[in-house]
């Protein structure tokens, strides 16, 4: 607060919890260890309503209604990819996600990378 009693929260300010205290303390998930490229599903066909969940892993259930990549919920969320995955991996824990698998054509993108970093090495 300030002198004359005004409080100043606002978006400037920045998060009010810090990220360690989102993810408990982990720098690594505690169950299965999602890529950037795993798409992550709701588990049934509409997520329960769980008011026991931190808001974080609320709004990451809300956007798994439909599949997603782990990377497209990091840039939705605004939080870094590490803290996305600890947090999915809770709820993939809890049964509340489900893993669609790899982002489809990624094998095809590992082809096209390798043919253009061959194309550059030969320049």
């Amino acid at each position: 607060m300030s002198p004359r009693g005004e409080r100043w929260f606002d978006q400037e300010a920045g998060p009010v919890v810090r990220l360690y205290a989102l993810t408990r303390g982990r720098a690594r998930p505690a169950g299965v260890v999602l890529d950037v490229v795993d798409v992550v599903g709701s588990a049934g066909p509409r997520a329960p309503h769980v008011p026991w969940l931190p808001p974080e892993h609320r709004r990451l259930l809300e956007l798994c209604g439909r599949p997603i990549a782990v990377a497209d919920l990091a840039s939705e969320t605004g939080l870094p990819l590490g803290v996305v995955q600890i947090l999915l991996s809770d709820l993939h824990q809890q049964g509340l996600v489900s893993i669609v698998g790899p982002a489809k054509g990624q094998a095809e993108d590992e082809n096209v990378l390798r043919k253009v970093l061959d194309g550059l090495r030969a320049l």
